[in-house]
């Protein structure tokens, strides 16, 4: 079957190559989140493979591989539309150019690696130094221009339930972007064979031993608290209705008055969604002194906007004490191009987001709150920065994931945002409660293990014991630097593979 299919490819030629690697780049997208659909790989990579090792020169290689990432990110990341048909009266026509023009530019992260591989000519080479190729520009495309690490292909393990409980393990020592080259170089090995079957098989072996060992390890104690995560479920269209503004705040009041008294006489920490308050709590005590009262004296950790001195927005997470009293405030610090922040490096003199947008925070912290665990701040699009979420000088006990996802209605965006906070837990060692205005809130243990959850679409409290965390695993140690390292040594060797392969056969000619 696969050499049926390597013929046909290696025939195509010109436009029909083109859309054959746009279309094998739409397929194993359907690998992500919320599908994760696995076998899409075992056809895609391959066929990606073929058609660049077959391209006739360094140019035709660089357009494959262009098209196929640009395949891959148009399904991969349709979703975005939704956010901008929330104020389509505004952006109508951004509509039909957004994903694409997103997609056009993240495909370009796919030349390089294409090319590289067209230089080498055996499968084994070219397996390697694709993989690797590909995983140090996922590592680029984390910090360029503000940074979109979305559509990694480590996620697609983060499958609901026991089975991404054991797949996501190997995080915790490599990250999502050494997860990543494993996926590329075992989604290849079609193209090796009967030789694959025993790097398979080891494959499995070591997965499930590093597996095994981290679900066995014992956390720390739990500290005896209650999360209590209030889902307001509040259309995006209507956050930020005026009429409806108080009874929008009543309503999370009412939800955590509700999710207090469910934790009963236990110390509890009460955590509302990004932006949950209509009111900006900072400049206004009234307003406070009511989320008190409703929180009956436990501590409420509510996303709200601010104004800072100089008078710009800031996306806060602000801790409101016993009467009212504000706690240390956290503000987001990644922000979203074009959705929070107008980027400066952006070359044309279209203002997207009035007045320059919100101003940043100033980086990852631990926040002390009496009463509650050191806990790691992530305000929504923060938790897919993975080794840039943690204090490493002052490691947190947990982590508060805390967003809005409104904006993406019933599409994948929610579920493959959800999926990075669980993929945080396992690469952090920290339990991660995550409390999203129309869902999905979670509580995910140190290792990713879901212990409760409010689905989509649903009103209301989860309340759920804080469990404790683990030691910090390797990759809290080595960072973002553990894949680096992998994939500059697995290029290499595909390099040095290929080196040997063509001294042995001119030898033998």
């Amino acid at each position: 079957m696969l050499t049926l299919l390597s013929d046909w490819l290696t025939r195509q030629a010109g436009r029909r190559a083109w859309m054959l690697t746009f279309g094998l780049g739409g397929l194993s997208a359907l690998a992500f989140p919320p599908l994760h659909l696995l076998p899409a790989l075992l056809v895609a990579i391959p066929g990606l493979l073929i058609l660049i090792r077959t391209a006739p020169g360094l140019g035709a290689a660089a357009r494959r591989g262009w098209w196929f990432g640009f395949g891959m990110h148009v399904v991969g990341l349709y979703w975005v539309t939704e956010a901008i048909l929330v104020e389509a009266a505004r952006y109508w026509w951004l509509v039909p150019l957004a994903v694409p023009m997103l997609a056009a530019f993240l495909a370009l992260f796919v030349v390089i690696p294409a090319t590289l591989t067209r230089l080498v000519r055996s499968n084994g080479a070219a397996i390697l130094v694709l993989a690797g190729s590909w995983t140090l520009m996922e590592l680029l495309r984390q910090f360029l221009l503000s940074g979109f690490p979305w559509n990694l292909w480590g996620s697609v393990w983060a499958i609901p339930g026991a089975a991404g409980d054991v797949l996501l393990q190997p995080v915790a020592l490599i990250g999502v972007h050494g997860l990543g080259l494993a996926t590329l170089l075992l989604a290849s090995l079609p193209l090796l064979g009967r030789r694959a079957w025993p790097i398979a098989i080891g494959a499995v072996l070591a997965w499930g031993g590093i597996s095994a060992w981290r679900l066995s390890l014992p956390p720390a104690a739990a500290p005896g608290i209650m999360v209590v995560l209030a889902q307001g479920n509040i259309a995006q269209g209507q956050k930020w209705d005026r009429a409806r503004a108080l009874e929008i705040f009543r309503h999370y009041l009412r939800l955590t008055a509700q999710g207090v008294a469910q934790a009963g006489q236990r110390p509890a920490v009460v955590i509302w969604p990004e932006t949950a308050s209509p009111f900006p709590l900072y400049p206004d005590p009234k307003a406070r002194a009511a989320i008190a009262e409703a929180a009956n004296g436990h501590p409420v950790l509510a996303g709200s906007v601010r104004w800072d001195d100089a008078r710009r927005p800031r996306n806060s997470l602000i801790p409101i004490l016993s009467g009212g009293a504000m706690g240390e405030i956290y503000d987001k610090w990644h922000l979203v191009p074009f959705g929070e922040v107008q980027p400066g490096w952006f070359p044309l003199p279209i203002q997207v987001v009035p007045g320059g947008g919100f101003a940043a925070g100033t980086g990852p912290r631990t926040i002390r709150v009496d009463g509650v665990p050191p806990f790691g701040p992530l305000i929504c699009y923060e938790a897919i920065f993975g080794g840039e979420i943690v204090d490493r000088m002052d490691r947190p006990a947990w982590l508060v994931n805390v967003t809005n996802d409104a904006w993406f209605g019933q599409s994948a965006g929610p579920y493959q945002h959800v999926a990075a906070a669980r993929i945080r837990a396992v690469e952090e060692g920290l339990p991660v409660a995550r409390a999203a205005n129309t869902g999905i809130s979670i509580v995910y243990d140190s290792v990713g293990r879901e212990l409760g959850r409010l689905g989509l679409g649903e009103t209301g409290v989860l309340v759920i014991p804080l469990p404790g965390a683990l030691p910090p695993p390797p990759f809290t140690r080595g960072g973002l630097m553990i894949a680096l390292i992998l994939a500059l040594v697995i290029t290499a060797a595909g390099g040095l593979a290929f080196c040997h392969h063509q001294r042995l056969k001119n030898s033998i000619l």
